[in-house]
């Protein structure tokens, strides 16, 4: 019999054989059986740092267990654009040599990887395309840097929808990304690459920016963690932008105690970061133990309960009947409307000079959004950017009555590809991948999303908890109650090494 990840986690025992330690698992039996690379690459992150911490699992193993899915997982969902496998491996062997008793951060030796918007130095860093096919930065993104510092070992640079600038990650240079629940759906997006390795288990977590959900979108539509923190909490420094406004990075997990160790490692003060916000450290490992039975839960219903598809509808409301039990009360609340806030134009003054040179080579629903953008006034930008400080200023009054507000993470389910591919090159104006993420970016206040059940036809439903501004380790804790009421976040995609990747109807471009 197969054990759990956890199960799997805590039996692991290290023999002794020619001198080097080999991993063996034991079953429900008590039979011992040798830990296989797929039963590594299905720890949780929390799990793979302790294991590796108490040398019963090296980060070499670690490493190569990734590696492995990856080159017979990624053909399948197109997550990553650049697999940095040899230096991965060669980080890996050096942490693994250090002595014990040598300072360890809380992410030494655990594969990560992240989306290919943030900078890494010596890895090209593409936004998935064609204007930086050959770009190479010098330096590491901010995050990139603490997550290293941590003792994170990045394994690959993920797809993306191009220039972030998307909600199903299908408009892409280097073709689109498909979801491990089915390979003819698009994950999401624009991080649809992040979560999609972390869901078919090519690397324990990975790191995802959000504009206007593209974290909770993808974590919502591929059944795992995604977290969006307060506005400025975490650098954005070093990251391609796509509205610095509304900004943000954040990790994609497959466990909430996952994310809260990642943003432990990325959190913090950044100087130079013309978005970074001032705050006292937290402990947000620590705060995920903190009791949630006396929380007041806002129900944010409109507008967005509004058209949910039907299997979301009764998931939400059996999510509503889970916090009940472990809550304090419930309530209906209103939050503030965004609809007034604009920012045209900030996205077009990233690329105005790239674009006057080269717009031919952008996918075409990138350059017809930049190409809005460009006709923006400047008058209607300043009076956009003055509605949103007031807007961050007051949010947290939404709060007085409530300590958290819960609603779908998306009100339907994913689209195809070629329906999503479709969509985008005929220039729909309406956009469901932001309804229900975007006034949150606004906002600028911590949400994370969290799986929350199925649909009939097997496709994941994401819940969505938000608290006021920096108030993640709340966010955090309720999270994991809810996650450890529920066994939503134990299942699997069903791909295998079989499973056929559907052929695409057209293809998106020029």
């Amino acid at each position: 019999m197969s054990l759990s990840r956890r199960a799997f986690a805590t039996s692991l025992v290290a023999t002794t054989v020619v001198g080097r330690p080999r991993l063996r698992a034991v079953s429900r039996q008590g039979a011992a059986r040798p830990a296989t690379p797929t039963d590594l690459a299905w720890l949780s992150l929390t799990e793979a740092a302790d294991l590796v911490k108490a040398r019963k699992v090296s980060s070499a193993e670690l490493v190569a267990a990734c590696l492995d899915r990856i080159r017979i997982y990624n053909p399948k969902v197109n997550a990553f654009i650049t697999v940095t496998g040899e230096a991965a491996l060669a980080r890996a062997k050096a942490l693994d040599a250090m002595p014990a008793s040598a300072p360890r951060g809380p992410l030494h030796g655990v594969p990560i990887a992240l989306k290919d918007n943030i900078d890494t130095a010596g890895v090209r860093t593409t936004a998935a395309s064609s204007v930086y096919d050959d770009r190479v930065p010098a330096e590491d993104a901010e995050v990139v840097r603490r997550l290293t510092a941590a003792g994170a070992v990045v394994v690959g640079k993920l797809n993306l929808h191009e220039f972030a600038n998307g909600g199903t990650s299908a408009t892409s240079y280097f073709g689109p990304v498909r979801n491990p629940w089915a390979l003819d759906r698009n994950p999401g997006g624009s991080s649809g690459g992040s979560a999609a390795a972390v869901s078919a288990a090519l690397c324990y977590g990975a790191l995802g920016t959000d504009t206007g959900g593209s974290i909770r979108t993808p974590a919502s539509f591929c059944s795992v963690v995604g977290l969006k923190p307060t506005y400025g909490l975490v650098s954005i420094r070093g990251i391609i932008p796509l509205v610095v406004s509304l900004d943000h990075c954040g990790p994609l997990t497959r466990t909430v105690s996952d994310a809260a160790l990642m943003l432990q490692a990325m959190a913090g003060y950044d100087r130079l970061d013309i978005a970074s916000v001032e705050h006292a450290p937290e402990n947000y490992v620590g705060a995920l133990a903190q009791p949630v039975k006396g929380l007041r839960v806002g129900i944010a219903r409109v507008p967005f309960v509004d058209h949910l598809d039907d299997d979301v509808a009764s998931t939400f409301e059996a999510a509503l009947r889970t916090l009940a039990s472990l809550t304090a009360s419930q309530r209906d609340v209103v939050l503030p409307s965004t609809n007034d806030i604009s920012l045209g134009g900030e996205m077009y003054a990233y690329h105005e000079a790239l674009f006057a040179k080269m717009s031919g080579r952008y996918q075409i629903p990138t350059r017809r959004n930049l190409q809005n953008g460009a006709n923006a006034k400047a008058a209607d930008y300043v009076r956009g950017r003055w509605a949103l400080e007031l807007m961050r200023r007051t949010i947290d009054d939404a709060f007085k009555d409530v300590d958290v507000v819960v609603l779908p993470t998306r009100r339907h389910t994913p689209r195809t590809v070629d329906a999503a591919l479709q969509r985008e090159e005929t220039d729909v104006p309406r956009n469901p991948e932001l309804e229900n993420t975007g006034q949150f970016n606004v906002y600028g206040v911590p949400a994370i999303s969290v799986p929350c059940g199925f649909t009939s036809t097997g496709m994941p439903v994401g819940l969505m908890i938000a608290g006021p501004r920096f108030s993640e380790g709340r966010v955090l804790a309720l999270a994991k109650a809810f996650e450890q009421a529920t066994e939503w976040h134990t299942k699997r995609p069903p791909i295998t090494p079989d499973t056929a990747v559907p052929p695409l109807a057209k293809t998106n471009g020029d």
